[in-house]
């Protein structure tokens, strides 16, 4: 799950060298937690949260088919 945010994560953002994510285990739960440039925020994000939401939607998918519970957070 963490090489598909970062992939994602990296193609969109201006500065990939400043893409990282974390995992956490919360509980049952894996928390994925991306963190880039103050600069390219607003390009992972989108307009209306709508690459986040699709970021989101993507790992989710993946996660089901390894029966696993997956949030992505941009930090």
């Amino acid at each position: 799950m963490k090489e598909i945010v970062e992939v994602i994560a990296k193609s969109l953002v201006d500065h990939p060298e400043d893409v990282a994510v974390e995992e956490k285990q919360d509980g049952a739960q894996l928390v994925l937690e991306l963190h880039v440039a103050q600069d390219d925020m607003g390009k992972v994000i989108g307009k209306q949260g709508r690459i986040a939401k699709a970021l989101r939607t993507v790992v989710k998918a993946a996660a089901m088919r390894e029966n696993k519970k997956v949030t992505v957070e941009i930090v």
